[in-house]
């Protein structure tokens, strides 16, 4: 789930690149690992399964032996990959000239006459906020974090939110990819920044703007109290309201944790009210954690300023509710419920009764994941495998929605950032593919599709290159989705080098998407698989619940299946076979290699989830309890401790290479799991192939608000870890089992 900070790489012309090759210099003396720090065992047992954690304590990051232990095997990991030398020097000058080949856009935003989105252009570090016409003109820079760095530090956007006549943008700014924003508003037609700052707003905190362009509501969490464990961080979310200009203190709760006893929130609910100019209501939406299913309540009202409104329940949990849209006092409503592919409904906002919905939009093979309302229609994205299409139900003179028709696409892709305005016709969409660069799209209401011409075509040839969709059989028969990119004609007969990547959670999918960077791999021999295991939405909310919580083991199965898959048919074998789990993908990885050690030659576990059975007790983990259970119940404990690569580490086993990629203030997944997996596969291995643990002390979760500097050495050192020990030829000179066992410290 996870790409460069260019996801697609924009430039005028087509250039052909030639592969660049180098000589890897003689062998040299390689640097002694660092001694482990002494195990201090933790045990418990429950439901009759004990777990014994001999390094508990790496849990407190500020103990000075666990902050030593980070320094240490970042340095080491840093003088093993000098060593790589010319030929890593060679590939970093490859990918940084397919990388700052041109501009890439992102996050595209439409609101009535503008267009507003995310850039990364050639020489800038990280992506600006820009604004632009529709109908076209001149692009405008509004927000450039680049002026906030200081030498070892940066900033990104983390979000942005156009007020309803673009008069203003909200925006959050985060430092070192923390994602801890801070919430900022910038006038459009200015640039001007205003006094406004709002901390602890993070991931999403702005939510709408009110009419008249002065307010707007948003999600703030609180303070932790002296003494608070920090898996309290991310809890008791509140939404209030904010007039421009005055001092956050004095703004009104509105909706959440402990503020209207009629709307029951939990501590980790997420509270997010929303002002439609399409309508008289404002809805209120409880996300409970990482669970797709909401609680959504709707009140008919002048904008909602205080802790006494009087919410109306439309639609609970158990409604399976994922998405919705209203017009006028009709409510659209995204459902899972006896449609594991998704419909959409419709109800009255007045007198709700999602029981007697009508349905708008019916089920069918194609996945629906996203339903938009713009003034001339609902505009639906689904998903059938990896290829997009959009929908169009147009509004038939009145809140009943006409048939459905189809928006030809310009080619097949997988769509993505489908953005309407409720007041405009029409709608905005990207559209990419493995071989095919991110191009963005307007659809009008006749169905007419035009480019937007925010972006280019891609300055990479792309010719050579040619993907796949097949099917591999996993451990209980399942037929499990696997994506393939090569170059054409490719000789089957197991010598290439493959990366294979999977994801595997909270129904989301790795959906086919250009890289510029990624031929950087491919040219030089090297396969790229995408894995769509069960626990993501390949097939719908089916395939994401059977890798949920007691159905996790299919997860590492199905990802187990496809590495044999690309070994039975010869596309590689296991002396050239890499894995990649970012996030949540390190579940899958994880347990893959601890399960089929000898599949692999190499893995990358990039802010991996490594030590599931503790991750409840990290700041992101009372959240994500719906997705992975908790250690409070039987069945829950028995599966976090199944899922659990760390706890699955078996001293004596010849595991693969493993790079373990930390961003020090990942607050999604703690740099201690990565830290803990890192000494116990280092104590246990007796391959002799090298474990290493990357520490990125700027940068936070997978690298998903890393610089464009950072993402091209991050991108580099992958690269050369994997042809290293995968067998390329450029790398050879540097024998890949050389590594003598670590053997650490006496048990204390």
């Amino acid at each position: 789930m996870r790409s460069l900070v260019v996801a697609a790489v924009i430039a005028l012309g087509c250039v052909a690149f030639p592969v660049v090759r180098a000589t890897a210099p003689a062998q040299q003396a390689f640097p002694t690992p660092p001694p482990l720090p002494p195990e201090r065992p933790v045990g418990v047992t429950r439901y009759g399964t004990s777990v014994t954690d001999p390094y508990r304590y790496f849990e407190n990051m500020d103990d000075p032996v666990v902050a030593g232990f980070f320094e240490k095997q970042n340095a080491y990991t840093r003088a093993v990959l000098d060593r790589l030398g010319v030929a890593r020097d060679a590939l970093f000058e490859r990918i940084k000239s397919l990388d700052e080949a041109g501009s890439a856009v992102s996050d595209v935003t439409a609101d009535g006459p503008y267009l507003f989105y995310l850039e990364l252009n050639p020489g800038d570090d990280v992506a600006k906020l820009y604004v632009r016409r529709r109908d076209g003109g001149a692009e405008r820079l509004l927000v450039d974090p680049q002026r906030l760095a200081t030498p070892g530090k940066h900033y990104t956007i983390d979000y942005f939110l156009p007020s309803l006549d673009g008069r203003y943008v909200a925006y959050g700014i985060s430092e070192g990819g923390s994602e801890a924003a801070v919430l900022h508003v910038v006038e459009t037609a200015t640039a001007r920044a205003l006094p406004d700052a709002i901390d602890r707003c993070y991931f999403r905190g702005a939510t709408s703007w009110l009419p008249g362009d002065d307010s707007f509501y948003y999600v703030r969490f609180p303070k932790l109290a002296p003494g608070e464990p920090a898996s309290g961080t991310e809890t008791r979310a509140v939404a209030y309201l904010h007039v421009l200009g005055r001092d956050p203190k004095l703004d009104p709760p509105v909706f959440g944790y402990g503020v209207n006893p009629a709307v029951p929130f939990g501590a980790t609910d997420l509270p997010v009210v929303t002002y439609s100019p399409a309508s008289p209501y404002l809805v209120g939406v409880a996300r409970h954690g990482v669970a797709r299913e909401l609680s959504v309540y709707a009140v008919r009202s002048a904008p909602v300023a205080s802790a006494n409104a009087a919410w109306r329940p439309i639609a609970t949990p158990a409604d399976e509710v994922t998405q919705y849209g209203v017009r006028g006092s009709t409510i659209y409503l995204l459902t899972h419920k006896a449609a594991p592919t998704f419909k959409v409904v419709a109800t009255s906002l007045a007198s709700p009764n999602i029981a007697a919905a009508r349905t708008v939009l019916a089920p069918g093979v194609a996945v629906i994941e996203q339903v938009n309302v713009a003034s001339d229609g609902l505009y639906a994205l689904a998903r059938n495998g990896g290829f997009g299409r959009i929908t169009r139900v147009a509004f038939a003179g009145g809140p009943t929605p006409d048939a459905a028709t189809n928006v030809a696409l310009p080619f097949e892709g997988s769509v993505t950032e489908l953005s309407t305005d409720a007041r405009v016709p029409g709608a905005v969409f990207g559209l990419t593919g493995w071989t095919q660069s991110l191009r963005y799209y307007a659809v009008d209401a006749g169905g007419s599709v035009a480019d937007t011409h925010l972006t280019l075509p891609a300055n990479v040839d792309m010719s050579p290159y040619v993907s796949s969709e097949v099917l591999a059989r996993s451990r209980d028969g399942t037929m499990v989705p696997l994506s393939l990119i090569y170059e054409k004609g490719i000789a089957l007969d197991g010598s290439h080098p493959a990366y294979l990547e999977g994801y595997g959670a909270y129904g989301i999918e790795i959906e086919p998407s250009f890289s510029a960077t990624r031929v950087a791999w491919l040219e030089r021999g090297g396969v790229f698989a995408v894995c769509h295991p069960r626990g993501g939405g390949w097939y719908g909310e089916a395939w994401h619940r059977a890798g949920m919580i007691a159905g996790k083991p299919h997860t590492w199965q199905d990802f187990i299946a496809c590495g044999r898959w690309l070994v039975d048919h010869e596309y590689t074998s296991p002396e050239h076979l890499a894995g990649e789990g970012t996030g949540a993908g390190g579940i899958a990885l994880g347990r893959a290699i601890t399960t089929q050690p000898h599949l692999f030659a190499a893995a990358l576990d990039v802010a991996g989830t490594s030590n599931a059975f503790r991750m409840e007790f990290t700041p992101n983990g009372p959240a994500n309890i719906p997705e992975f259970g908790t250690q409070t119940d039987r069945a829950g404990f028995k599966t976090l401790y199944a899922m659990d690569a760390y706890e699955h580490v078996v001293p004596g086993v010849g595991y693969p290479a493993v790079m373990l990629i930390a961003g020090y203030n990942d607050p999604r997944v703690a740099s201690w799991e990565l830290a803990k997996f890192t000494a116990r596969l280092q104590k246990s291995t007796t391959s002799r192939r090298p474990i290493l643990l990357r520490v990125d002390y700027d940068a936070g979760h997978g690298f998903l608000a890393a610089s464009r500097t950072q993402s091209e050495r991050l991108l580099t050192d992958e690269y050369s870890f994997l042809l290293w020990q995968c067998g390329d030829p450029d790398f050879a000179a540097i024998p890949a089992r050389i590594f003598p066992r670590n053997p650490g410290y006496v048990s204390q």
